[in-house]
């Protein structure tokens, strides 16, 4: 029912900014208590935890990624946004969007099929 969907650039060039959009339908993102996240997995890593908007608008960002990251929204259009700046290689990913169920434990129920983003000059 729920459908996400990430959009943007798939190369970056070091320095500059990345910038995502996820396009959420059959669900409004400022719906009681949701809240929208970023994912990315590496090459050959794991998946990280890159931050999230809630329904009421507020950010939480991981500690890592806190001084370079942003998400905003933009409500009339259903989306949020994630913004990640002085990109390096290192920065190279798959980026997904997802979305948080209420609870204190974070369990994703609907997923963006993600997209690649490659930082290289």
């Amino acid at each position: 029912q729920v459908q996400l969907q990430e959009s943007g650039p798939g190369l970056v060039k070091p320095s500059q900014t990345l910038s995502l959009t996820c396009t959420v339908s059959g669900g409004s993102i400022t719906t009681n208590y949701y809240y929208w996240s970023w994912i990315r997995q590496p090459p050959g890593k794991g998946l990280e935890w890159m931050g999230v908007i809630a329904y009421s608008g507020s950010t939480y960002y991981s500690p890592s990624l806190k001084s370079r990251t942003s998400i905003s929204r933009d409500t009339s259009k259903n989306q949020f946004t994630l913004q990640l700046s002085s990109v390096t290689p290192e920065d190279t990913a798959v980026y997904y969007c997802a979305r948080v169920l209420p609870g204190p434990w974070y369990e994703y129920d609907y997923w963006g099929q993600g997209t690649q983003v490659t930082v290289s000059s």
